[in-house]
């Protein structure tokens, strides 16, 4: 069993029915995977519930769990944009969830999150 982490952009493939994204959801939940969301990857994405049923059942997922934005994982991604110099505290968000659960990250944009994986916190 292991662990991933989901960013907006791998959210809104999803939803959009991208086959390498639908692909990577399909092997999680034959194996039993869990998949990570943070609350702000949500914020993001989600626009129209009316309209985003696939989205809906796969946040709705025994397999899939929203991440909280609390105080401690606030103030960490805050931290990280300081530091990294960046202002993407969403972005900061998935990198700090991954590094703190040792989970490979699903993404449109690896660059990004790798940016803010190099800087330690």
């Amino acid at each position: 069993m292991s662990t991933a982490i989901l960013d907006t952009g791998a959210l809104i493939g999803f939803e959009r029915n991208d086959r390498q994204v639908v692909a990577i959801v399909a092997r999680a939940l034959e194996h039993h995977d869990s998949l990570l969301v943070p609350a702000g990857v949500v914020a993001q994405a989600w626009r129209d519930g009316s309209r985003q049923a696939r989205l809906a059942r796969l946040l709705g997922s025994p397999i899939c769990t929203v991440l909280p934005l609390d105080d401690h994982a606030a103030r960490a991604a805050g931290q990280l944009c300081g530091m990294a110099g960046s202002s993407d505290i969403v972005d900061a968000s998935v990198a700090i969830a991954a590094r703190d659960r040792q989970a490979r990250v699903i993404t449109s944009d690896p660059d990004d999150i790798r940016r803010l994986d190099i800087v330690p916190v």
